[in-house]
């Protein structure tokens, strides 16, 4: 599957870059690079037949766009090329494989992704990254939902889970994926195509990761209650600030208690855990 990459330019870029971000998010774009002048939107090749960019107007700051289909073949001679390695002070490193070892963090992970979304640049994973680290992984079932380039899953994995699943909707992700949790000593992880209906025949998981987005985060809750332990953990990124109070209302119907929210400018991540009674 190609993707279309929807490259913005916005006037005045703060704070027009993160409210129109904030409406494509909404209409199916799945990451966001931002730069200096704006920034770049990415979605699958195919849906943006449902884009009705000509009728967004704002008072408050203009854009103007152009669209460039990524070919398959040369996204990763792309990435490669504008590509640095994400360093989460001294806890994680993700680098590829060109880049050389960083011996002064806790954790490193060698990423090289394809079509998929999840290098670590983006704040949504830097959060959930920074929040496993302070959580207790060691023999614990985890789930890695919307898992991309397997980021969060091989980290689980280094953090000490013992079973760790991911579940991507995406074919380049799944294979994707498998290649990185194998060069990073982890083939052990389950990977596989699917979406939230793959969860039926799974056994409950102890934590569950889900960096997606807002909508399907809101559709699936309830599935992922159902797939949690007793107080075991949900986290949730994907969404911004300003989503997390109705996140937090949508998380208490679903026999989910708010444990904390942590943000990085605009985006937030949340941990919920399922109640014991």
């Amino acid at each position: 599957m190609g993707y279309l990459a929807y490259h913005f330019t916005v006037t005045p870029a703060d704070p027009g870059s993160e409210i129109l971000v904030a409406v494509l998010a909404d209409m199916g774009f799945e990451s966001f690079d931002y730069n200096e002048k704006g920034f770049s939107a990415y979605i699958p090749d195919g849906l943006n037949h449902q884009i009705a960019l000509h009728d967004l107007r704002f008072d408050d700051f203009e854009y103007t766009y152009t669209i460039e289909k990524i070919e398959t073949v040369n996204w990763n001679a792309e990435w490669e090329k504008n590509f640095e390695p994400v360093v989460l002070g001294d806890l994680l490193n993700i680098r590829a494989p060109f880049h050389e070892p960083n011996k002064t963090v806790q954790q490193e992970i060698v990423i090289m992704p394809k079509m998929s979304f999840g290098t670590g640049h983006h704040q949504t994973t830097r959060l959930m990254c920074a929040q496993m680290f302070i959580t207790d992984f060691s023999n614990k079932r985890v789930l890695d939902m919307g898992c991309g380039t397997a980021v969060l899953a091989i980290l689980a994995k280094k953090l000490g889970a013992s079973e760790v699943v991911g579940i991507d909707i995406d074919e380049w992700s799944v294979e994707n994926s498998l290649e990185n949790c194998r060069d990073n000593g982890f083939p052990d992880i389950v990977i596989e195509k699917g979406d939230v209906s793959a969860l039926a025949t799974k056994q409950p998981f102890d934590i569950i990761l889900a960096n997606i987005n807002k909508n399907i985060l809101k559709a699936d809750m309830s599935v992922y209650t159902q797939k949690l332990r007793s107080t075991g953990f949900l986290f949730l990124s994907g969404f911004f600030t300003t989503d997390v109070d109705e996140l937090k209302q949508h998380a208490e119907r679903s026999n989910l208690e708010f444990v904390l929210t942590r943000h990085e400018n605009e985006w937030a991540m949340m941990v919920l855990r399922k109640s014991d009674h």
